[in-house]
């Protein structure tokens, strides 16, 4: 299936680049070039952060730190798990989820994932509960919401906590809520390439009193910098955000509206135009909810193609589609580092100790390993305009019903 040399690509445009920083992240740095310290605690710069991430999600409890992965790190150091007691996780996601888990010496323990939404198969989440488990993560992939209703049900029948993975659902809602407030703990992340970021950042928020008043402490070292003084009383690692990250972050969020409608618009936009093209499944979106679209990832059903995966994406390069064949490279539990337990210095110490007995050579989410197989992931964002996403919308059709059987 090659194309011809002199072929023109249905989407006969590059794709539209982001301009990230501008004036308003300028005017902040200049700002804070004249200050005294670029420390956190009390700066103007993240007091200002705070107050923007405020206007979007109401959590009366927060610490901005370097990192999403540092702010799960976080929220899950504050709920004071056991070595070898458990969380659920969703299979497909980044390592920044786990990290934290694992570090905090707790099981990893992975749910499979509803088809269409790639999210956590609430029915799956319920078989996974053991004696051991004491906390959900919900990871809202790429944008679109978890089942927060059912996912908070499940958490209450069993007195779970639960931990929101927002990183890459900046702007997301499930049944006009926004996700990161449904949770004991909400997580962000302000990395380069999400909606928003900074370079590298996070913020951790919550409404609990009970986990609230020392949240922070879990990000710095367990210093108190409300009361003062160094008398740490847990191990904690420092996690904290510095001023010129804080600046950007704040800048960044002034934005958040405006890029997250213009990226749902662009990927409702793109499902409407694929929904009939045959062999190809957009994702879910359930009435009343909003995705963000990080990125925008489709199924497709090859014994409906005449060509692979592989080819049929290669075909869509070739007009102009910014696709690729799948997202991660397998589930995470398949990775070497979980095969091999070799988690800290080769071993896994809760594992040898007799505190958990999981082997994850043995662990299967059928689902999840489904949707990577057959996979694709297209580059979206918010300088797309209706005109370029109708030009992908065609492509994808006429790709489509070219090489369908």
């Amino acid at each position: 299936m090659t194309t011809p040399s002199n072929h023109r690509p249905i989407v006969d445009e590059p794709v539209p680049q982001l301009k990230r920083w501008g004036a308003p992240e300028l005017e902040r740095l200049t700002t804070m070039v004249d200050q005294a310290s670029l420390f956190y605690w009390k700066g103007p710069q993240t007091s200002a952060l705070l107050d923007e991430f405020r206007r979007h999600y109401p959590l009366k409890y927060c610490f901005p730190c370097s990192s999403g992965t540092a702010s799960l790190h976080i929220a899950v150091a504050s709920l004071r798990l056991k070595p070898g007691e458990e969380v659920i996780v969703a299979p497909i996601t980044d390592m920044g989820s786990v990290i934290g888990i694992l570090y905090q010496q707790a099981v990893p323990v992975f749910a499979d994932l509803d088809p269409r939404t790639y999210n956590l198969d609430p029915a799956d989440v319920r078989r996974r509960i053991t004696p051991k488990t004491r906390a959900i993560m919900a990871v809202h992939l790429a944008g679109n919401p978890a089942d927060m209703g059912a996912i908070m049900a499940i958490a209450k029948e069993h007195k779970l906590a639960v931990i929101e993975d927002c990183a890459q659902a900046w702007g997301t809602t499930w049944q006009g809520k926004p996700v990161g407030t449904f949770g004991d703990l909400g997580c962000f992340s302000l990395n380069d390439f999400k909606h928003i970021g900074c370079g590298d950042g996070g913020i951790v928020g919550t409404n609990s009193e009970v986990l609230g008043p020392g949240l922070g402490k879990w990000g710095d070292k367990s210093y108190d910098r409300v009361k003062g003084g160094r008398d740490p009383e847990d191990l904690a690692p420092n996690y904290r955000i510095s001023e010129p990250q804080a600046a950007v972050g704040a800048a960044q969020l002034l934005k958040l509206n405006d890029i997250i409608a213009k990226r749902n618009r662009a990927g409702s936009l793109l499902t409407s135009l694929i929904e009939s093209a045959p062999g190809v499944l957009p994702p879910a979106v359930v009435p009343g909810n909003k995705h963000s679209y990080w990125f925008y990832m489709l199924r497709l059903e090859l014994d409906r193609f005449k060509c692979s995966r592989e080819e049929l994406v290669a075909a869509l390069n070739a007009e102009g589609v910014p696709a690729r064949a799948g997202y991660i490279p397998r589930v995470v539990y398949q990775y070497p580092v979980f095969q091999n337990h070799n988690f800290f210095g080769g071993a896994w110490p809760i594992r040898d100790f007799g505190l958990t007995k999981m082997n994850y050579k043995e662990v299967s989410c059928p689902m999840a390993e489904a949707i990577l197989n057959d996979c694709s992931v297209l580059t979206l964002n918010q300088e797309m305009t209706d005109s370029y996403i109708n030009k992908v919308g065609k492509a994808i059709c006429t790709v489509a019903a070219r090489l369908a059987k």
